[in-house]
Protein backbone atom coordinates (compact mmCIF):
# COMPACT_ATOMS: atom_id res chain seq x y z
CA UNK A 1 0.00 0.00 0.00
CA UNK A 2 1.58 3.28 -1.05
CA UNK A 3 1.85 6.06 1.54
CA UNK A 4 1.90 8.54 -1.35
CA UNK A 5 -1.82 8.01 -1.83
CA UNK A 6 -4.35 10.40 -0.32
CA UNK A 7 -4.35 9.88 3.43
CA UNK A 8 -8.06 10.32 3.93
CA UNK A 9 -10.96 12.30 2.60
CA UNK A 10 -10.71 16.03 3.15
CA UNK A 11 -8.12 18.52 1.97
CA UNK A 12 -7.14 19.44 5.53
CA UNK A 13 -5.12 16.24 6.10
CA UNK A 14 -1.53 16.26 4.89
CA UNK A 15 -1.03 13.31 2.50
CA UNK A 16 1.95 12.08 4.55
CA UNK A 17 -0.28 11.64 7.61
CA UNK A 18 -3.11 9.18 8.11
CA UNK A 19 -6.33 9.20 10.14
CA UNK A 20 -9.98 8.25 10.13
CA UNK A 21 -11.99 9.76 7.33
CA UNK A 22 -15.40 9.36 8.95
CA UNK A 23 -15.18 12.26 11.39
CA UNK A 24 -17.23 15.24 10.16
CA UNK A 25 -15.60 18.55 9.35
CA UNK A 26 -15.89 21.04 12.19
CA UNK A 27 -18.53 23.78 12.05
CA UNK A 28 -17.78 25.98 15.03
CA UNK A 29 -17.63 29.52 16.36
CA UNK A 30 -15.35 30.27 19.32
CA UNK A 31 -16.25 33.66 20.74
CA UNK A 32 -14.01 36.19 22.48
CA UNK A 33 -11.10 33.80 22.92
CA UNK A 34 -7.52 34.96 23.52
CA UNK A 35 -5.72 33.81 20.38
CA UNK A 36 -1.99 33.21 20.83
CA UNK A 37 -0.09 32.23 17.69
CA UNK A 38 3.53 33.38 18.00
CA UNK A 39 4.37 32.83 14.33
CA UNK A 40 1.36 34.81 13.13
CA UNK A 41 2.01 37.59 15.64
CA UNK A 42 -1.40 37.05 17.23
CA UNK A 43 -1.83 37.75 20.93
CA UNK A 44 -5.31 39.21 21.38
CA UNK A 45 -8.99 38.45 21.71
CA UNK A 46 -10.77 37.26 18.60
CA UNK A 47 -13.83 35.42 17.38
CA UNK A 48 -12.86 32.35 15.36
CA UNK A 49 -15.17 30.90 12.73
CA UNK A 50 -14.40 27.36 11.58
CA UNK A 51 -16.41 26.33 8.53
CA UNK A 52 -16.06 23.01 6.71
CA UNK A 53 -12.92 22.27 8.71
CA UNK A 54 -11.06 25.45 7.79
CA UNK A 55 -10.57 28.74 9.59
CA UNK A 56 -12.98 30.95 7.69
CA UNK A 57 -12.70 34.13 9.73
CA UNK A 58 -10.81 35.84 12.56
CA UNK A 59 -12.62 38.94 13.73
CA UNK A 60 -13.13 41.29 16.63
CA UNK A 61 -14.96 39.73 19.59
CA UNK A 62 -18.72 39.54 19.10
CA UNK A 63 -18.67 40.32 15.38
CA UNK A 64 -18.78 36.86 13.76
CA UNK A 65 -22.20 35.61 12.77
CA UNK A 66 -22.69 31.91 13.51
CA UNK A 67 -23.80 29.99 10.40
CA UNK A 68 -26.80 27.70 10.65
CA UNK A 69 -25.85 24.45 12.31
CA UNK A 70 -22.56 25.70 13.75
CA UNK A 71 -21.85 25.13 17.44
CA UNK A 72 -20.91 28.17 19.50
CA UNK A 73 -18.29 28.02 22.25
CA UNK A 74 -17.75 30.77 24.79
CA UNK A 75 -14.02 31.36 24.74
CA UNK A 76 -13.97 34.17 27.29
CA UNK A 77 -11.13 33.63 29.75
CA UNK A 78 -9.61 30.87 27.61
CA UNK A 79 -6.76 30.69 25.11
CA UNK A 80 -6.68 29.31 21.58
CA UNK A 81 -3.29 28.03 20.42
CA UNK A 82 -2.23 26.35 17.20
CA UNK A 83 -2.60 22.67 18.03
CA UNK A 84 0.58 20.87 18.98
CA UNK A 85 2.60 18.40 16.90
CA UNK A 86 4.48 15.57 18.59
CA UNK A 87 7.40 14.14 16.60
CA UNK A 88 8.12 11.31 19.02
CA UNK A 89 5.45 8.93 20.34
CA UNK A 90 5.12 5.20 20.88
CA UNK A 91 1.69 3.86 19.92
CA UNK A 92 2.66 0.19 20.45
CA UNK A 93 0.95 -0.96 17.26
CA UNK A 94 1.54 -3.58 15.96
CA UNK A 95 1.99 -6.23 18.62
CA UNK A 96 1.68 -4.47 21.98
CA UNK A 97 -1.88 -3.20 21.88
CA UNK A 98 -2.37 -4.17 25.53
CA UNK A 99 -0.24 -1.08 26.30
CA UNK A 100 -1.63 1.28 23.63
CA UNK A 101 -3.16 1.26 20.17
CA UNK A 102 -3.90 3.78 17.48
CA UNK A 103 -7.33 4.63 18.87
CA UNK A 104 -6.31 5.11 22.51
CA UNK A 105 -2.98 6.77 21.71
CA UNK A 106 -4.49 9.31 19.34
CA UNK A 107 -7.37 9.88 21.78
CA UNK A 108 -4.75 10.76 24.40
CA UNK A 109 -3.11 13.07 21.89
CA UNK A 110 -6.36 14.87 21.15
CA UNK A 111 -7.02 15.25 24.88
CA UNK A 112 -3.59 16.86 25.16
CA UNK A 113 -4.17 19.40 22.40
CA UNK A 114 -2.23 17.65 19.61
CA UNK A 115 -3.26 17.71 15.97
CA UNK A 116 -0.53 15.43 14.59
CA UNK A 117 1.81 12.67 15.76
CA UNK A 118 4.85 10.82 14.47
CA UNK A 119 5.08 7.25 15.75
CA UNK A 120 8.26 5.26 16.37
CA UNK A 121 8.97 1.89 14.73
CA UNK A 122 10.14 -0.15 17.75
CA UNK A 123 7.00 -2.27 17.78
CA UNK A 124 6.54 -6.05 17.57
CA UNK A 125 7.10 -6.72 14.70
CA UNK A 126 9.46 -3.82 14.07
CA UNK A 127 8.44 -1.46 11.26
CA UNK A 128 11.34 -2.53 9.06
CA UNK A 129 9.53 -3.82 5.96
CA UNK A 130 6.96 -2.26 3.64
CA UNK A 131 4.15 -4.75 4.42
CA UNK A 132 4.34 -3.83 8.12
CA UNK A 133 4.29 -0.13 7.30
CA UNK A 134 1.44 -0.61 4.84
CA UNK A 135 -0.62 -2.41 7.47
CA UNK A 136 0.04 0.43 9.91
CA UNK A 137 -1.10 3.03 7.40
CA UNK A 138 -4.28 1.05 6.76
CA UNK A 139 -4.93 0.75 10.50
CA UNK A 140 -4.40 4.48 11.01
CA UNK A 141 -6.97 5.21 8.32
CA UNK A 142 -9.46 3.16 10.33
CA UNK A 143 -8.56 4.13 13.90
CA UNK A 144 -6.44 7.26 14.31
CA UNK A 145 -8.38 10.22 15.67
CA UNK A 146 -5.65 12.70 14.77
CA UNK A 147 -3.37 12.55 11.73
CA UNK A 148 -0.44 10.23 12.36
CA UNK A 149 2.79 9.66 10.48
CA UNK A 150 5.31 6.87 10.87
CA UNK A 151 9.04 6.39 11.01
CA UNK A 152 10.58 3.16 9.79
CA UNK A 153 13.58 1.42 11.34
CA UNK A 154 17.13 2.23 10.26
CA UNK A 155 18.29 -1.35 10.74
CA UNK A 156 16.46 -4.64 10.48
CA UNK A 157 14.99 -5.70 13.79
CA UNK A 158 16.70 -2.70 15.43
CA UNK A 159 19.76 -4.92 15.72
CA UNK A 160 22.17 -2.35 14.28
CA UNK A 161 23.68 -4.77 11.76
CA UNK A 162 21.83 -4.58 8.43
CA UNK A 163 20.12 -1.56 6.91
CA UNK A 164 16.46 -1.65 5.96
CA UNK A 165 15.28 -0.96 2.40
CA UNK A 166 15.09 2.75 3.09
CA UNK A 167 14.01 3.87 -0.39
CA UNK A 168 11.15 1.37 -0.50
CA UNK A 169 10.02 2.36 2.98
CA UNK A 170 10.05 6.03 1.98
CA UNK A 171 7.90 5.19 -1.04
CA UNK A 172 5.52 3.34 1.29
CA UNK A 173 5.03 6.45 3.41
CA UNK A 174 7.81 6.60 6.02
CA UNK A 175 8.58 10.17 7.07
CA UNK A 176 12.05 9.14 8.18
CA UNK A 177 14.01 6.49 10.02
CA UNK A 178 14.88 5.67 13.63
CA UNK A 179 16.00 2.75 15.75
CA UNK A 180 14.54 4.57 18.77
CA UNK A 181 14.84 2.55 21.93
CA UNK A 182 18.28 1.52 20.78
CA UNK A 183 21.28 3.40 19.41
CA UNK A 184 23.01 2.65 16.14
CA UNK A 185 26.17 1.60 17.92
CA UNK A 186 28.27 1.01 14.79
CA UNK A 187 29.62 4.21 13.24
CA UNK A 188 30.13 2.36 9.97
CA UNK A 189 26.51 1.21 9.78
CA UNK A 190 25.25 4.69 10.61
CA UNK A 191 27.51 6.27 7.98
CA UNK A 192 26.04 3.95 5.35
CA UNK A 193 22.53 4.85 6.55
CA UNK A 194 23.32 8.55 6.18
CA UNK A 195 24.58 7.95 2.65
CA UNK A 196 21.38 6.14 1.73
CA UNK A 197 19.32 8.83 3.45
CA UNK A 198 20.71 11.43 1.06
CA UNK A 199 19.28 9.37 -1.79
CA UNK A 200 15.98 8.28 -0.28
CA UNK A 201 15.15 11.48 1.60
CA UNK A 202 13.58 11.71 5.02
CA UNK A 203 15.26 12.41 8.34
CA UNK A 204 17.30 10.03 10.46
CA UNK A 205 16.28 10.38 14.12
CA UNK A 206 18.70 8.99 16.67
CA UNK A 207 18.38 7.62 20.18
CA UNK A 208 21.85 8.45 21.47
CA UNK A 209 23.38 6.07 23.97
CA UNK A 210 26.62 4.13 24.23
CA UNK A 211 25.49 0.70 25.48
CA UNK A 212 28.87 -0.03 27.04
CA UNK A 213 28.78 3.18 29.05
CA UNK A 214 25.11 2.75 30.03
CA UNK A 215 25.71 -0.83 31.08
CA UNK A 216 23.07 -2.03 33.53
CA UNK A 217 22.24 1.48 34.73
CA UNK A 218 18.68 2.26 35.77
CA UNK A 219 18.91 6.01 36.54
CA UNK A 220 21.24 8.99 36.16
CA UNK A 221 24.73 8.44 37.50
CA UNK A 222 25.24 11.03 40.21
CA UNK A 223 24.79 11.82 43.87
CA UNK A 224 21.26 10.41 44.05
CA UNK A 225 22.17 7.07 42.44
CA UNK A 226 25.12 6.80 44.82
CA UNK A 227 22.88 7.38 47.85
CA UNK A 228 20.32 4.87 46.61
CA UNK A 229 22.96 2.31 45.69
CA UNK A 230 21.63 1.99 42.13
CA UNK A 231 23.64 1.52 38.97
CA UNK A 232 23.83 4.80 37.08
CA UNK A 233 23.81 5.86 33.44
CA UNK A 234 26.43 8.60 32.92
CA UNK A 235 25.71 11.68 30.83
CA UNK A 236 28.63 10.87 28.55
CA UNK A 237 26.80 7.76 27.41
CA UNK A 238 24.53 10.14 25.50
CA UNK A 239 26.76 13.12 24.74
CA UNK A 240 29.67 11.20 23.22
CA UNK A 241 27.27 9.59 20.74
CA UNK A 242 25.73 12.98 19.90
CA UNK A 243 29.20 14.34 19.16
CA UNK A 244 30.14 11.28 17.07
CA UNK A 245 26.97 11.25 15.02
CA UNK A 246 26.93 15.01 14.50
CA UNK A 247 30.43 14.64 13.02
CA UNK A 248 29.18 11.86 10.75
CA UNK A 249 26.19 13.96 9.68
CA UNK A 250 28.47 16.87 8.82
CA UNK A 251 30.85 14.63 6.90
CA UNK A 252 28.00 13.13 4.85
CA UNK A 253 25.95 16.35 4.60
CA UNK A 254 23.05 14.29 5.97
CA UNK A 255 19.98 15.37 7.93
CA UNK A 256 19.98 14.06 11.52
CA UNK A 257 17.65 14.71 14.44
CA UNK A 258 18.67 13.91 18.00
CA UNK A 259 15.86 12.55 20.13
CA UNK A 260 15.07 13.23 23.81
CA UNK A 261 18.28 15.03 24.76
CA UNK A 262 18.82 15.00 28.51
CA UNK A 263 22.13 16.57 29.55
CA UNK A 264 24.24 19.70 29.28
CA UNK A 265 27.07 17.94 27.43
CA UNK A 266 24.65 16.90 24.66
CA UNK A 267 23.46 20.49 24.32
CA UNK A 268 27.07 21.63 23.98
CA UNK A 269 27.77 18.99 21.33
CA UNK A 270 24.63 19.91 19.37
CA UNK A 271 25.39 23.63 19.51
CA UNK A 272 28.98 23.07 18.37
CA UNK A 273 27.87 20.87 15.46
CA UNK A 274 25.33 23.43 14.27
CA UNK A 275 27.92 26.20 14.53
CA UNK A 276 30.13 24.18 12.17
CA UNK A 277 27.36 23.73 9.60
CA UNK A 278 26.04 20.27 10.44
CA UNK A 279 22.39 19.75 9.46
CA UNK A 280 21.33 18.54 12.89
CA UNK A 281 18.48 19.32 15.28
CA UNK A 282 17.36 18.23 18.72
CA UNK A 283 14.32 17.76 20.92
CA UNK A 284 13.67 17.76 24.65
CA UNK A 285 10.79 16.25 26.62
CA UNK A 286 8.53 17.85 29.24
CA UNK A 287 9.83 15.45 31.90
CA UNK A 288 13.48 16.30 31.27
CA UNK A 289 12.62 20.01 31.29
CA UNK A 290 10.53 19.87 34.47
CA UNK A 291 11.97 17.11 36.67
CA UNK A 292 15.33 15.94 37.98
CA UNK A 293 16.71 12.68 39.34
CA UNK A 294 15.86 13.88 42.83
CA UNK A 295 12.32 12.50 42.38
CA UNK A 296 13.75 8.98 41.99
CA UNK A 297 14.31 8.98 45.75
CA UNK A 298 10.64 7.92 45.98
CA UNK A 299 11.50 4.73 44.03
CA UNK A 300 8.32 5.25 42.00
CA UNK A 301 8.89 3.46 38.69
CA UNK A 302 6.92 6.16 36.85
CA UNK A 303 10.15 8.16 37.09
CA UNK A 304 12.18 5.50 35.28
CA UNK A 305 12.82 6.43 31.66
CA UNK A 306 15.58 6.34 29.07
CA UNK A 307 17.40 8.67 28.93
CA UNK A 308 17.01 9.07 32.68
CA UNK A 309 16.03 12.19 34.56
CA UNK A 310 19.26 14.00 35.25
CA UNK A 311 20.63 16.71 37.57
CA UNK A 312 19.38 20.27 38.02
CA UNK A 313 22.30 21.67 35.98
CA UNK A 314 21.24 19.47 33.06
CA UNK A 315 17.61 20.57 33.36
CA UNK A 316 18.65 24.23 33.26
CA UNK A 317 20.90 23.62 30.26
CA UNK A 318 17.96 22.06 28.39
CA UNK A 319 15.72 25.01 29.25
CA UNK A 320 18.31 27.47 27.96
CA UNK A 321 18.72 25.39 24.78
CA UNK A 322 14.96 25.49 24.19
CA UNK A 323 15.00 29.25 24.75
CA UNK A 324 17.94 29.86 22.40
CA UNK A 325 16.69 27.53 19.66
CA UNK A 326 19.56 25.07 19.91
CA UNK A 327 16.76 22.63 20.77
CA UNK A 328 14.08 23.31 18.18
CA UNK A 329 11.12 21.36 19.46
CA UNK A 330 9.54 19.64 22.43
CA UNK A 331 8.39 16.02 22.12
CA UNK A 332 6.57 13.86 24.67
CA UNK A 333 8.33 10.51 24.04
CA UNK A 334 4.95 9.05 25.07
CA UNK A 335 5.88 5.49 26.13
CA UNK A 336 2.99 3.41 27.53
CA UNK A 337 3.47 0.34 29.70
CA UNK A 338 0.91 -1.97 31.27
CA UNK A 339 0.26 -1.43 34.97
CA UNK A 340 1.71 -4.79 36.02
CA UNK A 341 4.94 -4.04 34.17
CA UNK A 342 5.54 -0.89 36.21
CA UNK A 343 4.31 -2.22 39.56
CA UNK A 344 7.59 -3.95 40.33
CA UNK A 345 10.78 -2.82 42.08
CA UNK A 346 12.35 0.19 40.38
CA UNK A 347 15.35 -1.72 39.05
CA UNK A 348 13.11 -4.29 37.32
CA UNK A 349 10.58 -1.92 35.74
CA UNK A 350 10.70 -1.03 32.03
CA UNK A 351 11.72 2.50 31.11
CA UNK A 352 9.17 5.02 29.88
CA UNK A 353 6.42 7.45 30.81
CA UNK A 354 3.24 8.48 29.05
CA UNK A 355 3.00 12.19 28.35
CA UNK A 356 0.58 13.21 25.61
CA UNK A 357 -2.18 14.33 28.00
CA UNK A 358 0.15 16.22 30.33
CA UNK A 359 2.77 17.72 27.98
CA UNK A 360 1.34 21.22 27.80
CA UNK A 361 -0.08 21.44 31.35
CA UNK A 362 3.24 20.23 32.80
CA UNK A 363 5.28 22.75 30.83
CA UNK A 364 2.87 25.57 31.59
CA UNK A 365 2.73 24.77 35.31
CA UNK A 366 6.37 23.93 35.93
CA UNK A 367 8.05 26.37 33.54
CA UNK A 368 5.72 29.18 32.40
CA UNK A 369 4.18 29.92 35.80
CA UNK A 370 7.63 29.79 37.39
CA UNK A 371 8.98 32.22 34.81
CA UNK A 372 11.56 29.79 33.41
CA UNK A 373 10.06 29.78 29.89
CA UNK A 374 7.61 32.13 28.24
CA UNK A 375 4.20 30.77 27.26
CA UNK A 376 4.70 31.95 23.68
CA UNK A 377 7.93 30.00 23.40
CA UNK A 378 6.39 26.82 24.79
CA UNK A 379 3.63 27.03 22.18
CA UNK A 380 6.16 27.68 19.43
CA UNK A 381 8.36 24.72 20.37
CA UNK A 382 5.36 22.38 20.84
CA UNK A 383 4.13 23.15 17.32
CA UNK A 384 7.52 22.84 15.57
CA UNK A 385 8.12 19.08 15.62
CA UNK A 386 6.43 18.20 12.34
CA UNK A 387 8.50 20.74 10.41
CA UNK A 388 11.56 18.58 11.05
CA UNK A 389 9.97 16.05 8.70
CA UNK A 390 8.71 18.57 6.17
CA UNK A 391 5.18 18.85 7.57
CA UNK A 392 3.43 22.23 7.72
CA UNK A 393 3.36 24.08 11.03
CA UNK A 394 -0.18 24.65 12.35
CA UNK A 395 -1.30 28.27 12.15
CA UNK A 396 -4.38 30.16 13.23
CA UNK A 397 -5.05 32.18 10.10
CA UNK A 398 -7.88 32.57 7.57
CA UNK A 399 -8.16 29.76 5.02
CA UNK A 400 -5.78 27.52 6.95
CA UNK A 401 -6.89 24.00 7.94
CA UNK A 402 -8.35 24.19 11.44
CA UNK A 403 -5.66 22.86 13.77
CA UNK A 404 -6.17 24.48 17.13
CA UNK A 405 -6.64 23.75 20.78
CA UNK A 406 -8.72 25.63 23.34
CA UNK A 407 -7.09 25.76 26.78
CA UNK A 408 -8.25 27.12 30.13
CA UNK A 409 -5.00 28.27 31.73
CA UNK A 410 -6.72 28.95 35.05
CA UNK A 411 -8.24 25.49 35.38
CA UNK A 412 -6.46 23.10 37.73
CA UNK A 413 -6.68 19.33 37.74
CA UNK A 414 -5.03 16.41 39.47
CA UNK A 415 -3.26 14.21 36.95
CA UNK A 416 -4.85 10.78 36.80
CA UNK A 417 -7.72 11.57 39.16
CA UNK A 418 -10.23 11.15 36.32
CA UNK A 419 -8.24 8.43 34.59
CA UNK A 420 -6.40 8.68 31.28
CA UNK A 421 -7.46 8.56 27.66
CA UNK A 422 -4.34 6.46 27.13
CA UNK A 423 -4.67 2.73 27.79
CA UNK A 424 -1.73 3.02 30.20
CA UNK A 425 -1.28 5.11 33.33
CA UNK A 426 2.50 5.24 33.83
CA UNK A 427 2.65 9.04 33.91
CA UNK A 428 5.55 10.70 35.74
CA UNK A 429 3.27 13.64 36.63
CA UNK A 430 0.63 11.34 38.15
CA UNK A 431 -0.97 12.87 41.25
CA UNK A 432 0.39 16.37 40.62
CA UNK A 433 -1.91 19.36 40.40
CA UNK A 434 -1.37 21.05 37.06
CA UNK A 435 -2.76 24.22 35.47
CA UNK A 436 -3.87 24.52 31.85
CA UNK A 437 -6.67 22.11 31.03
CA UNK A 438 -7.34 21.35 27.37
CA UNK A 439 -11.03 21.92 26.62
CA UNK A 440 -11.18 21.28 22.88
CA UNK A 441 -8.96 20.13 20.02
CA UNK A 442 -9.63 20.51 16.32
CA UNK A 443 -7.23 18.40 14.25
CA UNK A 444 -7.12 18.63 10.45
CA UNK A 445 -10.48 20.36 10.49
CA UNK A 446 -12.23 17.71 12.60
CA UNK A 447 -13.39 17.93 16.19
CA UNK A 448 -11.03 15.44 17.82
CA UNK A 449 -11.67 16.20 21.50
CA UNK A 450 -13.98 18.15 23.78
CA UNK A 451 -13.92 18.06 27.56
CA UNK A 452 -16.91 16.74 29.46
CA UNK A 453 -17.65 20.25 30.75
CA UNK A 454 -17.59 21.71 27.25
CA UNK A 455 -19.73 18.89 25.90
CA UNK A 456 -22.34 19.69 28.57
CA UNK A 457 -22.16 23.38 27.65
CA UNK A 458 -22.72 22.65 23.97
CA UNK A 459 -25.51 20.21 24.73
CA UNK A 460 -27.23 22.79 26.93
CA UNK A 461 -27.00 25.39 24.18
CA UNK A 462 -28.40 23.08 21.53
Amino acid sequence: MSGRATATAGAAVDPRLFCRGDLPAAELVIRAVHVLDPRAGLDEQRDILIRDGRIAELAAPGTVAAPAGAATVDGAGKHAFPAFVDPHVHLRTPGQEYEEDLDTGTSAAAAGGFCALIAMPNTDPVVDETPVLGALVAAARRQARVPTGFLAAITRGLRGQQLTEMAALRDAGALGFSDDGKPVASAGILRRALQYQRLSGGVIALHEEDPELSGSGVMHEGAVSARLGMAGIPSISESTMVARDAALARNENARVHFQHLSCSESVEALAAARAHGARVSGEATPHHLALTDDVVRTLDSRFKMNPPLRAEADRRALIEAVRSGVIECIASDHAPHAREQKEVPFEQAPMGTIGLETAFPALFTELALSGELELELIVERMTAGGALYGLPIPRIAPDEPANLTLVDLDAQFEVGAAGYASRSSNCCFHGRTLHGRVELTVAAGRLAFQSAALARELLGAA
